[in-house]
């Protein structure tokens, strides 16, 4: 199973989580089972064929993504691929992968962010 960050730069586990997704500099990708790490950069745009950022990460293979937190958009284009998405993550990618195996990090859907999101930016 790959699991998917935003971060903040391109320290693999050692690497800050990013606090808002959209603006994240790049994606660390975790591969569970054989504890491969990857560092892609985001985009940020979906301009010139491009993909958005939900969209490459499932190109990847992402299966699972953990955030700090995000909005209802992206929650709904993960949801319409498939992954899953868990909020509640910061620190750095090794600590949110363990809060995430420990069960401390919240599951998501587009409803649950557009409630979030208007309490958050009214």
């Amino acid at each position: 199973m790959k699991v998917g960050i935003p971060t903040m730069g391109d320290s693999g586990l050692d690497e800050s989580v990013s606090q808002h997704f959209g603006r994240a500099s790049t994606f660390t990708i975790v591969d569970m089972e054989s504890d491969e790490v990857k560092v892609i950069p985001n985009s940020r745009s979906h301009r010139k064929g491009s993909r958005m950022s939900p969209e490459k990460l499932n190109q990847e293979g992402v299966q699972v993504m953990l955030c700090s937190d995000l909005g209802p958009k992206a929650v709904n284009m993960f949801e319409q691929l498939g992954i899953e998405v868990f909020v509640g993550a910061g620190g750095k990618v090794r600590d949110a992968l363990e809060s995430w195996k420990a069960g401390r990090l919240e599951e998501t859907t587009e409803k649950e962010a557009c409630e979030e999101h208007r309490r958050q930016y009214p």
